[in-house]
């Protein structure tokens, strides 16, 4: 689905030309409207935002070009209700910019922006939360080095690429949803090990997507291979839980439904949205915390490369990461809102080892594959390919 959104902007905003000769432009101090009000609503004070400026200043031609060039594609998996709410600070900033978002499938974001790009004319400037397909994206040369945006090294560690083809989005916890109704919150097990020696997760009361590069591949490189390996064994083999071919979303809901007690892996975003519209569920987080990131990257031959840009350096600012944050409850990856007002469950995360997914592990998923894949397929019967990328 291709929808536009344009704002009339409720404020201008203005453009200071930096005391360092006009080389940079800053945008002026007065926050726009759509952000007080976030701000507002989170019960954040304005002072998050004091250094706003400075993060958002650009080199003078680049707001002048992206002001001719008009509008900026981006291709990335939020609905449009969030996307609005991510877009309007954004928009009365650079009111001449209009946002036009492909949203969609991994399929019809991912995999057709790939084929349009290799025909030379590519069907978005900026693609997001594009997961396994990097390394295609990367072999094709598809991504535009991003380490000129001012604010690249803003994000933490995890949350930029080394070689400077994509930042992060916002962090991504994958854990464990479970069913409220189903589960009291002292039968919740404290580390991944207690899933194996707790009798109440077996017989299939735990359902899994076939999606280990969002947790086990993090296991993997806090615990070791050896752990690892006789987890994921004795995990299927014990445990034994269903197998089911659902997305990561829909088995929320199907948890919700109360067709198992638990599924995993599950993004505390996701089950934090539910969780507010009153479904019986919940999110924890065993011990180490699986945590990933999100990507966004330019495309090469982007039609709109400096509207691109001013996006992504808006984006991964603090208003940026913010204003993803409100939309739909993901934790930032700006190192100045490393705390728990921006997590979905603080509580579940407080005191915690973390179990990162480093840009170092991405040559580690083949020997994690060559474990998981004939287990999942001699317990579902399934000798179909291995594990979807998508989240």
């Amino acid at each position: 689905m291709h929808r536009r959104i344009a704002f009339i902007a409720a404020v201008m905003a203005a453009i200071a030309v930096s005391s360092a000769g006009g080389s940079s432009i800053a945008v002026a101090a007065e926050l726009p409207v759509s952000t007080k009000a976030i701000l507002k609503e989170l019960k954040l004070p304005e002072s998050t935002l004091d250094d706003i400026d400075e993060e958002l200043a650009v080199p003078a031609d680049w707001i002048e070009k992206a002001n001719k060039e008009g509008k900026v594609i981006l291709s990335t998996s939020w609905d449009h209700p969030q996307f609005v709410k991510i877009a309007k600070p954004f928009q009365e900033r650079y009111p001449k910019i209009k946002l036009d978002l492909l949203e969609g499938s991994f399929n019809t974001r991912v995999i057709k922006t790939l084929v349009s790009w290799k025909m030379g004319s590519p069907n978005t400037d900026i693609l997001g939360e594009f997961g396994g397909a990097y390394g295609q994206l990367d072999e094709l040369g598809a991504l535009e080095n991003i380490e000129d945006l001012p604010g690249f090294q803003s994000s933490v560690d995890i949350g930029r690429d080394p070689n400077g083809k994509w930042v992060g989005m916002q962090l991504r916890y994958w854990c464990m949803a479970y069913n409220t109704n189903l589960v009291k919150k002292e039968q919740l097990p404290k580390t991944w090990e207690d899933l194996l020696t707790d009798p109440q997760w077996r017989g299939g009361q735990i359902a899994i997507g076939n999606r280990p590069q969002l947790w086990i591949l993090m296991l993997w490189g806090a615990k070791g291979p050896e752990w690892t390996t006789n987890f994921m064994k004795e995990f299927f083999e014990k445990v034994q839980p269903q197998l089911r071919k659902e997305g990561m979303d829909a088995l929320i809901g199907l948890n919700i439904a109360g067709e198992f007690k638990a599924v995993i892996p599950a993004a505390e975003y996701r089950v934090k949205q539910n969780l507010n519209k009153g479904a019986p569920i919940s999110w924890h987080c065993p011990e180490p915390m699986p945590l990933s990131v999100s990507e966004m990257g330019i495309m090469k031959k982007a039609p709109h490369l400096y509207a691109a840009k001013l996006f992504v350096n808006w984006f991964v600012s603090k208003e940026g990461q913010v204003a993803q944050f409100y939309a739909d409850h993901s934790p930032p990856v700006h190192k100045g809102l490393q705390d728990e007002r921006f997590a979905a469950f603080p509580e579940e995360l407080a005191g915690k080892k973390v179990a990162e997914r480093s840009p170092q592990l991405e040559g580690v998923m083949p020997p994690v594959l060559d474990v998981w894949n004939p287990l999942w397929e001699k317990y579902s019967g399934n000798t179909a390919a291995g594990p979807s990328l998508k989240p």
